[in-house]
Parts: structure tokens; C-alpha cells; sequence
């Protein structure tokens, strides 16, 4: 069966999704979640790593904590520029907080830091707070 392989923000399952309905707003066959939702995913550390090792869609990573004012700043604005990049990549948000294995394991030195993801590997790295224009243009220049 051909497709791109996604990650279920919701539930972890792996689903195929036809390529041609990746805008036709596809669901996770096992939960229901929305697969390619332009509204930003909050994930655990062990979902992003299941989505960057199996996904054939980038993956955008914001690695935030609530007690960094630039990452409250950039909320929104990360939020908003996920309904312009979508389905070229999907935007989830980790919180290093509630995940402090992940500063570790993906080299976190300040956040807010965006991270693209795609064919299991890191493609790029931006560190510091982004308005809108400049995150969408930085994920369109990456994916």
C-alpha cells in the first residue's frame, strides 16, 4: 500500500495516508485525531521520536518551557504560522519541562528552538523567539 506514513499526535499510531488526500484532512484510523490539523500538537518525547524515526512528512519541532517569556511570546505566533505551512510539515510543540530527557537527547542549549525533522534526521535549527512571517518563511526554506 503506498502513502505517507504520520505519526498520530493523539494515540502514537503509525497511519498511511494516501498522498493525494494529505489536504483533504486526514484522521487516524485507531483514535480519530486529525492527522494533518494546522492546529499546533502538544507531544511527549517518546511520540516525537516515533514521528521523526517513521514520518514521511517533516516534522517542525518548537522546544519551549511555560516559564520562558520569548516561548509565551512566540506561542501564538508559532500557532499561527502552522495553518500556512501545512501539509508541507506538521508543527508540534515539546515541552523540556515536563520532558527534561529531550534538552539531552536533541543538544537543546536555549529555547525557544525550532527544530525540522524529516527521513529520521534534523535538517535544521533556529534558536530564539520568530514572528510569524519569519517562522514560515524559515519552514518553507527547509522543507
Amino acid at each position: 500500500m503506498s502513502g505517507k506514513k504520520l505519526t498520530c499526535f493523539s494515540c502514537g499510531q503509525i497511519n498511511r495516508v494516501p498522498f493525494d488526500r494529505l489536504e483533504a484532512k486526514p484522521k487516524c484510523g485507531t483514535c480519530g485525531a486529525g492527522l494533518m490539523s494546522s492546529k499546533v500538537a502538544e507531544v511527549d518525547l517518546a511520540t516525537l521520536e516515533k514521528s521523526v524515526r517513521n514520518d514521511d512528512v517533516p516534522v517542525v519541532v518548537d522546544f519551549w518551557a511555560p516559564w520562558c517569556g520569548p516561548c509565551k511570546q512566540m506561542a501564538p505566533q508559532y500557532q499561527a504560522a502552522a495553518g500556512e505551512v501545512t501539509p508541507r510539515a506538521r508543527l508540534v510543540k515539546l515541552n523540556t519541562e515536563a520532558h527534561r530527557n529531550a534538552s539531552a537527547k536533541y543538544r537543546i542549549r536555549g529555547i525557544p528552538t525550532m527544530a525540522v525533522f524529516s527521513n529520521g534526521k534534523e535538517r535544521a535549527r533556529q534558536a530564539g523567539a520568530m514572528p510569524k512571517a519569519s517562522i514560515v518563511k524559515w519552514i518553507k526554506a527547509q522543507v
